[in-house]
């Protein structure tokens, strides 16, 4: 009889300590690519005029570049070059979001661009930052080392040393109520 009870506190505890872990988080990685790109503004009205940005500094697209969209037709920056520029179809679909990819040497990366109301939200870059070959990406960020809450862990270690404390508190309270 002593055993259940045991056994029972013990899979009360293994219970406490599953529900307790965060959940694991993943970044998007569609976006490794060894050059960085953006499109501004990030949100803007249909008939507008986008800007590509493209950073060649870091080594990793030296050819031309593609930049196409369903609400754009597509847009070639020559070796060397750096921006371009696309006008909006007048009949893009408001408050929607497009896919933009970049393409250079057999690499693609994407980004969204956001079809506004009436006018555009304005210049507020989102570049997408590029990664060293060398080196490759940053994994395992998500509930390891980001957003490092002692508060939240100190909450969830009471409550696990509390339901632990409780287990063991029944056990041994049932244990002596049976005369053992």
């Amino acid at each position: 009889m002593r055993a259940i009870r045991v056994a029972s506190a013990a899979l009360l505890g293994i219970g406490a300590l599953t529900f307790s872990a965060p959940p694991a988080v993943a970044s998007d990685g569609g976006n490794v690519t060894p050059f960085g790109f953006s499109v501004l503004p990030t949100t803007i009205a249909a008939g507008g005029q986008i800007t590509f940005r493209l950073d060649r500094d870091s080594g990793g697209c030296k050819g031309s570049v593609t930049v196409s969209s369903a609400v754009f037709d597509t847009v070639t920056i020559p070796r060397g070059r750096s921006s371009g520029t696309a006008t909006v179809d007048v009949t893009a679909k408001a408050m929607a979001v497009y896919q933009v990819t970049f393409a250079c040497d057999g690499m693609r990366g994407t980004t969204d661009l956001t079809i506004a109301d009436g006018r555009p939200a304005g210049p507020t870059p989102v570049p997408v930052t590029p990664v060293d070959p060398d080196r490759g990406v940053r994994a395992g960020e998500g509930g390891s080392v980001a957003g490092f809450d002692l508060r939240e862990i100190g909450l969830g270690a009471a409550l696990i040393a509390g339901s632990i404390g409780a287990a063991y508190h029944f056990s041994r309270r049932r244990g002596q109520e049976d005369g053992a």
